[in-house]
């Protein structure tokens, strides 16, 4: 355990959607307060939508735990539900059944309507006290489309002057195309808000491997080169749950070493450690490393030239062929007929009143 070698009290890079370890960059902090704002203005449909391993789960989570003290809160993780499992895990949640309702016989068979009558029921007795509701449905992106459908039903029965319910659907960038469907077109008009999380920049990073190993320890003694903060950085593209991986298996290497500094190479040994697909760092003759926007520079500029070079040519091979001069006309000079040889036969001399025809040789009759 690399825990006790570094000071630390718990695993600061866990996977687990902890909202204590929360970094609230300007795309997260954005998202949290823009959802927050639409769920107290009663806005009944909300989306967040973002890439894998980006957060949404840690922002659901702390959403819940800055809500008003009069909503109630209901999280589903599991999308793959038909709408009356759904419908049981809300009222569930809700308290208006208990947990034990579940294994009876009578709510295992209620139906649709049953349970959603039920619910709106119990959403109206809010309105009195000033209560609402909220739902929040992660990896909303493989909902089927009836469920989609009876949610916004349900939304209206509960009453759309007092907006009793909110539905948070949180999903990967594929759940913006699955409510731009055309059967489900009545429910993304009534959406208010399409919140993006994005993945962490160069300088969020940095802050965020520091947040983490403050809140997991007082006295950390690790130190995140800042070549390794940008490689980490390179594999990770932003992305919280990739970094987690990365920090934590290069921390478990730094301790089996028994060095207080991770460096490059201890994260490029993590990314092996946990068979990431990476390309090799860029490296010079001295050892040092090649920045990949120099490397792009080199071969845009290899382009350009070939490109310079190929033009000339390409023009040469286009261009038409010049027009030759054409030389002054001269006729060929009379050539004397040769007379014909001594043994070939020679035409006979006409008399007065003969024709060629005279001389054409008859065919002599055989004698029998």
């Amino acid at each position: 355990m690399y825990e006790s070698f570094y000071g630390l009290a718990q695993s600061p890079f866990t996977l687990a959607p902890d909202p204590r370890f929360l970094y609230l960059s300007d795309s997260h902090d954005t998202a949290i307060q823009q959802i927050l704002q639409a769920i107290r203005r009663r806005e009944t449909f909300i989306v967040l939508s973002g890439d894998i391993g980006t957060g949404k789960t840690t922002i659901c989570r702390a959403v819940i735990q800055q809500l008003d003290k009069t909503a109630l809160s209901s999280l589903v993780l599991n999308p793959f539900l038909a709408i009356e499992e759904l419908l049981r895990q809300v009222l569930v949640d809700f308290g208006v059944v208990s947990r034990d309702a579940l294994l009876t016989e009578r709510f295992a068979r209620a139906t649709t309507h049953e349970l959603t009558t039920t619910l709106c029921d119990f959403l109206l007795t809010l309105a009195p006290l000033r209560g609402s509701a909220v739902l929040l449905i992660d990896e909303a992106q493989h909902l089927s489309p009836r469920v989609l459908e009876e949610l916004r039903v349900v939304a209206s029965l509960a009453g759309d002057e007092a907006r009793l319910l909110q539905i948070v659907l949180v999903g990967q960038p594929g759940l913006l195309d699955v409510l731009a469907a055309a059967d489900l077109r009545q429910l993304d008009q009534r959406i208010s808000l399409k919140a993006l999380l994005k993945p962490l920049e160069r300088d969020d990073v940095e802050q965020y491997i520091a947040h983490r190993l403050a809140v997991a320890g007082e006295s950390v003694s690790v130190i995140f080169e800042p070549a390794a903060v940008k490689r980490v950085h390179e594999l990770s593209a932003g992305v919280p749950r990739v970094i987690n991986l990365l920090c934590d298996r290069a921390l478990m290497a730094g301790a089996e070493r028994g060095v207080h500094e991770i460096t490059p190479e201890l994260i490029d040994l993590a990314a092996d450690m946990v068979s990431f697909r990476r390309r090799p760092a860029t490296r010079t003759r001295k050892g040092r490393r090649i920045p990949r926007a120099a490397v792009a520079a080199v071969a845009a500029g290899g382009v350009l030239i070939t490109m310079a070079i190929a033009a000339p040519l390409h023009r040469l091979v286009a261009a038409p062929l010049p027009a030759i001069p054409g030389a002054p006309f001269r006729p060929l000079p009379e050539l004397p007929i040769p007379p014909p040889p001594n043994d070939a036969p020679r035409p006979p001399t006409l008399l007065p009143g003969e024709t060629p025809d005279d001389f054409v040789a008859t065919p002599r009759s055989r004698t029998p």
